[in-house]
């Protein structure tokens, strides 16, 4: 808990009282590796935060092939906000690529917290106004660039990710083929 809430104080003020109420609401939740927080075709009812591990999140092309968007790694929130804030049914997947540790909180529990604690609303829309900025930027560094460029853009990006997911998320995820990236990382080394 004391790094969720590390965490949130980056964001904002919260004395004591409040952040009592907020460790009251949280749930602490493992996800073995594959496990869904939440998926496509369901409305996500959960807020979650990585204390150990990464989720990714993913989705199935009209070809039926997986394709990983996004990795999300310790200490920070995991959500499908679109799909949470409007009660719409997600598009996409949100998987534990490792083993996590997370702290959850319900979407009745999340909506009670906005609800009573007057900075509440105000650290949340700073926090998503940050990951916004960080997804939209590491998109259109990835979009232009040449495979190996878009490799190495990766490392920089999860330093923390790649020796401890399956290399065919990372594959997926740069827009190559397993055997693309595997030629890739050995010209690197």
């Amino acid at each position: 808990m004391k790094e969720f809430i590390e965490y949130l104080l980056q964001f904002g003020d919260l004395n004591q009282q409040q952040l009592d109420l907020i460790s009251k609401k949280a749930i602490e939740l493992n996800l073995q590796k594959d496990e869904y927080f939440s998926e496509a075709g369901k409305i996500a009812q959960q807020v979650g935060f990585i204390l150990d591990g990464i989720v990714r999140i993913c989705y199935y092309n009209n070809k039926g092939e997986e394709i990983t968007t996004y990795f999300i790694d310790e200490n920070n929130l995991i959500v499908d906000f679109e799909s949470f804030e409007n009660d719409i049914s997600s598009n996409v997947y949100v998987q534990a690529a490792t083993d996590c540790k997370l702290l959850v909180f319900s979407k009745k529990d999340w909506r009670e917290l906005l609800e009573t604690i007057i900075p509440w609303e105000g650290i949340v829309h700073k926090i998503i106004s940050k990951k916004m900025r960080q997804k939209v930027n590491r998109i259109s560094r990835l979009v232009s660039e040449d495979a190996t460029t878009r490799y190495l853009e990766f490392l920089e990006i999860y330093p923390n990710v790649v020796n401890r997911v399956p290399l065919s998320y990372v594959a997926s995820y740069l827009g190559v083929t397993q055997s693309s990236l595997s030629r890739i990382r050995k010209n690197i080394r």
